[in-house]
């Protein structure tokens, strides 16, 4: 069989070119990464997500560089076809744009991702336009911002009114002209979104943000139910993972209490010389 084809950059924007729908999840783990990769998606996003649903915090903030790229270098030695995108979290892009470049890298040649997602609008252009000349691809990020969630007064809708519509388009226009390969687009009301789309010569990638989009991205633990904090009215749950795992583990309880793990199909045994040896005369009865 063919082995199918490397996911790149251009790859995602010749599929906004021809109308082919964009397919991106995120996963922060080796085994979670080869499970998406083996199920064709085009681009994995090692989120700052990871905050909530691998560290347990209550919100992205405290991810730090060192958290990004240990989960990074797990998906990366597992994606070899699809396009990895790693987040640069809270405040490692904002300081300075020396020091934005320098985070990016980290992400490229210690993580070996092959593009970085920051989160904002018109106010990082010079950054990602700087990044974009250093030789980093960036997928930008408006609308809800996660890391700028205590600013914005919770996670709400954003772009409901003109004027915050109107923002949106600047601030993505604003982004693919920096350089920004593609832009996601958060929790934005469909219309609004599909403007934005239809506007932009860079994919747009909706999460919560209707099908006007060029692609759509979910978080990994919210489409396959597994341990999700938080169920977001625009997820659709494609299994149980949680609740299948959860009565495994309990039957495995059960079954050692009861002693009926292990079987005599789990156990090894050792040769008859040493039960012997071991046990003296009568071995066999033991």
């Amino acid at each position: 069989m063919a082995q199918a084809k490397q996911v790149t950059t251009a790859l995602i924007r010749k599929k906004k070119e021809t109308g082919t729908p964009i397919t991106m999840i995120t996963a922060y783990d080796f085994p979670t990464a080869k499970l998406v990769e083996e199920a064709g998606v085009d681009m994995i996003l090692v989120g700052d997500s990871l905050g909530m649903v691998v560290l347990g915090y209550d919100s992205t903030i405290p991810v730090t560089m060192e958290d990004m790229i240990h989960h990074t270098k797990a998906v990366t030695r597992a994606a070899k076809r699809s396009l990895v995108v790693a987040d640069l979290p809270f405040l490692s892009y904002h300081k300075s744009v020396e020091e934005a470049v320098a985070n990016a890298g980290r992400l490229m040649q210690e993580g070996l991702a092959k593009a970085v997602k920051m989160e904002g609008g018109s106010e990082i252009a010079p950054v990602v336009q700087r990044c974009v000349q250093a030789g980093i691809p960036v997928v930008g990020h408006i609308g809800l911002t996660p890391q700028s969630v205590y600013q914005l007064g919770g996670y709400k809708v954003q772009g409901r009114d003109l004027a915050a519509a109107q923002k949106l388009m600047a601030d993505a226009i604003a982004l693919q002209e920096a350089g920004a390969f593609a832009v996601v687009l958060e929790c934005v009301p469909e219309e609004v979104a599909g403007k934005i789309a239809k506007e932009l010569t860079i994919p747009v990638i909706g999460i919560g943000s209707g099908a006007g989009c060029d692609g759509q991205v979910l978080v990994f633990h919210d489409l396959v139910g597994y341990a999700s904090q938080i169920a977001p009215s625009f997820v659709k749950r494609y299994a149980d993972v949680g609740g299948i795992i959860r009565e495994a583990v309990a039957q495995y309880v059960r079954d050692v209490e009861a002693r009926a793990f292990p079987g005599p199909e789990h156990v090894f045994h050792a040769a008859e010389d040493t039960i012997k040896q071991l046990y003296g005369e009568g071995a066999e009865e033991q």
